[in-house]
């Protein structure tokens, strides 16, 4: 019987996720990144392998390198016959889709290399192309995938005034806060519980960041005044859940809100205010662009971003309206110094 690759999510008694592909191999290794990824890359992994795996039409231990060379063909040209098909909000045949989905697959294969107990041998994802410079060894490689390198956008004064200005509840303008002020992801907004917003000392405890760390980072006043009011005035009193976020009306009225929910809030928000960008994802740009041209350091802004590498931080030099043109002033400056003592 032909394999046909199918995500099916469920939970276990005890609330974690459960997430299979229906071939035993590719669930056993879903099943073995439960202990080490969070459930976001989880599902992401598991539409990966599905996308591969509905392309190339085998089973895993039949996949030879041939075929992943030509699932990228397809993908970048969108002619797989149908079965390439975006599974997120990205255009899915970006550089840097094809790129994740590869790594998808390459883990997936680490894995069964490792487990030692199937006829596969080898990775059929190739770590890259050799180059001319043999000598200098398998990290000349060239990668099979390049992907653009392009900095993040981020949303002017005006823009953001006219955002804040769209927010329609105290719960909505304290979300846009949250992120625009304290620079968190739209998963920490979500996972905040009411213990985590330590009011008195003015910061706020990431319990559940990405990759698991935690963090404690300060926050603008401006934030715990717009929280107050809408704990005070518009947070269901009946509430059964510690979420500081909640639905405030319908048939969910008092549950977390949702992904979804606070998606909605920024799509009709950006629409009212006739902005063509405004996500979440770039107020946390927004947020890190401002506070290093106002100086903060870039190790403190890696601290109250939660990066794990600083080397992740640095593209916020880039984003500065004046760190690259006073560098450059003060270089050009040099050198025009010499050539005047020069030519005397």
């Amino acid at each position: 019987m032909r394999w046909k690759p199918v995500v099916v999510q469920s939970e276990r008694s005890d609330g974690s996720l459960v997430v299979t592909v229906g071939h035993p191999l590719v669930d056993a290794y879903l099943e073995f990144l439960r202990a080490r990824a969070r459930p976001n890359t989880i599902r992401a992994v598991a539409f990966d392998l599905k996308v591969f795996f509905s392309f190339v039409d085998k089973t895993p231990v039949r996949v030879t390198a041939a075929d992943v060379m030509a699932f990228i063909t397809a993908q970048r040209n969108g002619d797989g016959g149908g079965k390439v098909v975006s599974i997120d909000r990205s255009e899915g045949l970006s550089p840097r889709t094809i790129r994740r989905r590869l790594s998808s697959v390459s883990g997936f294969y680490a894995y069964l290399m490792v487990r030692d107990d199937t006829s596969v041998t080898r990775n059929p994802v190739p770590r890259g192309l050799v180059t001319r410079h043999q000598r200098s060894g398998p990290r000349r490689r060239a990668p099979l995938v390049r992907t653009p390198v392009t900095l993040p956008k981020v949303l002017s004064p005006g823009d953001v005034d006219r955002l804040v200005a769209a927010l329609r509840t105290e719960r909505d303008r304290a979300m846009v806060d949250a992120m625009l002020l304290g620079g968190l992801r739209r998963c920490e907004v979500l996972g905040l519980r009411l213990e985590d917003v330590r009011s008195a000392e003015r910061k706020v405890f990431i319990a559940d960041g990405k990759g698991g760390r935690q963090r404690l980072i300060p926050m603008s006043a401006r934030f715990f005044t717009t929280l107050a009011r809408y704990l005070d005035q518009e947070r269901p009193t009946d509430a059964s859940t510690d979420a500081v976020f909640v639905v405030l009306r319908g048939p969910t009225r008092g549950a977390p809100l949702s992904a979804f929910g606070l998606d909605e809030i920024m799509r009709g928000a950006r629409r009212r205010a006739g902005l063509a960008q405004a996500s979440c994802h770039q107020l946390r740009h927004t947020c890190f662009t401002r506070l290093r041209e106002a100086g903060m350091s870039i190790e403190a802004l890696q601290a109250q971003a939660g990066h794990a590498s600083i080397e992740t931080t640095r593209m916020y030099l880039h984003l500065t309206n004046d760190w690259l043109a006073s560098e450059y002033l003060k270089a050009s400056t040099r050198i025009d110094a010499d050539r005047s003592a020069v030519t005397r």
